[in-house]
């Protein structure tokens, strides 16, 4: 039996593969594919292991022995499921791999904004500190997070890791309601936002959740709460955002994603980062890329084709 993984390259160089590749007869490793070498390179193959390169409906049909396909990843948008379930081909993903990662660095971004470090880390690169009047700077306000509140949207295992290290800083905790939810008794998120100090989202991308931080909802925040979105680019209306910074009607803005990744063509967000004048925080979708996270990645793979495995 052979089973080929396309893209490791995505799960970094110091991940150990062994607990995929000692399960079939044949383990092929490819660290990039390009997407006319897809077929070819799963030709005789019963496992594909894929985490974003696509594996669409006519690459499926070139494929009568693939019966497996092992999404290293959350997401099943780059596999054409209709496709892979009209030839009775499994698909498994992962989920809940890098909470933890992901939670320290929600706190990462919240903490780096609370403190306004972008600022100050900017002022003493310029050496703004050398030349103060005083030991110390003070032009840009602090928050404390003791005390404050924390508006989280999605209540998933995500949601609630961020909620646990939140509630150790002394902050706060609310769950909005899901939007367009028929029954759910918390609160609305437009009920919630005129409250929080710090709003952080947590929940797919969905039609329902588009632009779900857009200009209408902005205008409800205070004016030195801060954004935090390390879940999918698309939840917050990113030119919105960067407005409401701009003008002081939004104290800090972080996010870890962006509509499209790589941001190839740039971002608005990216050519704000180099005015240096605002508290404003890129990362590059990163917040999941600690080694834990990675390994744990392999190793709910390997469950998954294990109880493929055991099926057959």
């Amino acid at each position: 039996m052979k089973a080929v993984i396309l893209d490791s390259d995505t799960l970094g160089s110091d991940i150990d593969l062994s607990p995929l590749s000692g399960l079939t007869d044949q383990f092929d490793r490819w660290g990039a594919t390009r997407p006319e070498d897809v077929a070819k390179r799963l030709d005789g193959a019963t496992i594909a292991i894929t985490n974003k390169v696509v594996i669409d409906g006519d690459t499926l049909a070139l494929l009568p022995d693939l019966e497996m396909i092992a999404v290293t990843a959350t997401g099943t948008n780059n596999i054409d499921l209709q496709a892979a379930q009209a030839r009775g081909i499994t698909v498994a993903n992962v989920t809940g791999y890098g909470t933890q990662s992901v939670a320290q660095h929600t706190l990462m971004i919240m903490l780096a904004l609370a403190t306004r470090l972008p600022r100050y880390q900017h002022d003493v690169a310029t050496h703004r500190w050398e030349q103060a009047a005083s030991f110390c700077l003070q032009d840009h306000p602090t928050m404390q997070l003791a005390g404050k509140h924390l508006v989280l949207v999605g209540s998933g295992e995500l949601g609630q890791a961020v909620a646990q290290l939140a509630r150790a800083f002394g902050m706060n905790v609310s769950f909005c309601a899901r939007p367009n939810a028929e029954r759910d008794d918390r609160p609305a998120l437009e009920t919630l936002l005129p409250e929080a100090d710090v709003v952080s989202l947590h929940c797919p991308l969905t039609p329902e959740t588009h632009h779900l931080i857009n200009q209408a909802r902005l205008q409800l925040m205070k004016s030195h709460a801060l954004l935090v979105n390390c879940g999918r680019g698309g939840l917050i209306d990113e030119q919105a955002s960067l407005e409401a910074l701009k003008h002081q009607r939004l104290g800090g803005l972080g996010v870890d994603v962006l509509p499209t990744e790589p941001p190839r063509e740039g971002h608005e967000l990216i050519e704000a980062l180099a005015q240096n004048s605002l508290n404003l925080i890129v990362t590059p979708h990163n917040a999941w890329i600690t080694p834990e996270a990675r390994q744990n990645i392999v190793s709910m793979t390997a469950d998954n084709i294990r109880g493929f495995l055991s099926k057959i």
